[in-house]
């Protein structure tokens, strides 16, 4: 009778650690279930523990309760992180020898990310960063993290990355309807939603596309961008067509331009030499820079440039700055306690890598800033990721025009 007791409360706390696991990450509508499930397990413990344990026991007993609990919670976190990813691939019905209708079919790719909680898409980035021996989030915390996730997710509502996405993607296609073409197809994709990059790949073979030009809409290249020209190439490996990569856009003048455009809009009549700017990088890991230098170097060059245009348009030099939201310094936070230490009137920031506003614009950028303690008389202004303003528009199309009237295949020889 004693050891099934001892079981009966050993399962109980190895359950509280399942259930409180499963409480930290399901989806935010079914989340109280498992809370309560979670609470009447930890009380049904501490119940028979203090009914059934001797007091001479007592300290061992919560130490093994402990390591129960700990069990259950491994468990829920192993599960976690084997989590499968939704499938949505097309059938290719097209055959290998088919040479297409002699159409051009753009493959527009952005990272994407869930328009609502999903913690699928950073399991998957903890899986590629365990890959590349990248320490970022211990094992048994990851759960704590993606907790963090679904609260912002919470707080924002939904994610409009997507939905930005869409519309510049309309607004490319209607750009190109507007100057006569018909004939060209476009196709959205992204790397964390549907349809992915080898989904619109698959689309665009079974309409008969006889060329593509894959529009990469990243800031640099890197392993996303990669990411997307991979599963691209490794669908069209069989097929005999031209294939080009317009993008990233580091060195597009135009998308430089855009944030000259939108921060004079901002700063209309006032003083110039009074305003701060910050334009933040993504940032990554210190350990992919070996394998994607130009991901930090290019988005260094790009922000530098920006800088260039921001003093010729005449604020001072001394008042514009650069910072990193992940894996980089400087931090934002210090940033901003520099401007505070100015007593700058008003300080702008861009999520200057970002191409349409997110849940790092939405929330985690607004909450690094807000750890700092800003003066009542000083304002900070986001003014969001590239989004579908009309200047982008044009940088993405004329990367998109330099391959329109190409010919000879190029991509598939690349090395990768």
């Amino acid at each position: 009778m004693e050891h099934k007791k001892q079981f009966l409360i050993a399962a109980l706390a190895f359950f509280a650690g399942y259930f409180f696991i499963k409480y930290l990450i399901v989806d935010p509508a079914i989340m109280n279930y498992f809370l309560v499930i979670t609470i009447l397990l930890a009380a049904g413990m501490v119940f028979f523990l203090t009914r059934f344990s001797k007091k001479s026991n007592l300290c061992i007993s919560v130490i093994s309760l402990s390591v129960f609990f700990l069990c259950g919670y491994a468990l829920a976190t192993n599960q976690m992180m084997n989590m499968p990813e939704e499938e949505n691939t097309p059938l290719l019905t097209r055959s290998t020898e088919d040479s297409g209708k002699g159409h051009t079919a753009v493959i527009y790719i952005s990272h994407g990310e869930p328009v609502t909680y999903d913690p699928i898409v950073w399991i998957n980035q903890f899986k590629e960063l365990e890959e590349t021996g990248v320490p970022f989030v211990p094992h048994l915390v990851r759960p704590i993290f993606i907790n963090h996730l679904r609260h912002s997710y919470m707080i924002a509502g939904k994610s409009q990355h997507c939905a930005i996405h869409s519309e510049m993607f309309k607004n490319l296609e209607k750009a190109y309807r507007e100057e006569g073409d018909s004939q060209t197809k476009f196709y959205l994709s992204f790397l964390d939603e549907f349809d992915t990059p080898a989904e619109a790949t698959i689309k665009a073979l079974n309409e008969g596309a006889s060329k593509i030009i894959i529009c990469n809409v990243f800031l640099t290249q890197s392993n996303h961008s990669l990411e997307g020209e991979h599963q691209v190439k490794e669908i069209l490996d069989e097929f005999d067509i031209p294939v080009y990569q317009a993008g990233p856009f580091w060195d597009s003048e135009t998308l430089k331009s855009m944030f000259v455009n939108r921060l004079n809009a901002h700063v209309g009549n006032s003083d110039k030499t009074d305003i701060g700017v910050l334009l933040v990088g993504h940032g990554q890991p210190d350990e992919w820079d070996k394998e994607f230098p130009t991901e930090t170097e290019q988005e260094l060059s790009f922000r530098y440039d920006i800088i260039d245009l921001f003093v010729n348009e005449g604020y001072k030099k001394e008042n514009l700055s650069l910072a990193w939201m992940e894996f980089k310094a400087p931090k934002v936070e210090g940033k901003i306690k520099e401007f505070v230490n100015k007593k700058l009137q008003k300080v702008y920031y861009f999520p200057a890598a970002i191409s349409a506003d997110c849940i790092h614009t939405q929330i985690d950028l607004p909450e690094q800033i807000a750890r700092v303690d800003i003066p009542s008389d000083m304002e900070i202004i986001g003014l969001g990721g590239w989004n579908n303003d009309p200047i982008v528009v044009r940088a993405i199309k004329e990367k998109v025009d330099v391959y329109m009237g190409q010919k000879e295949k190029s991509l598939l020889a690349m090395q990768y």
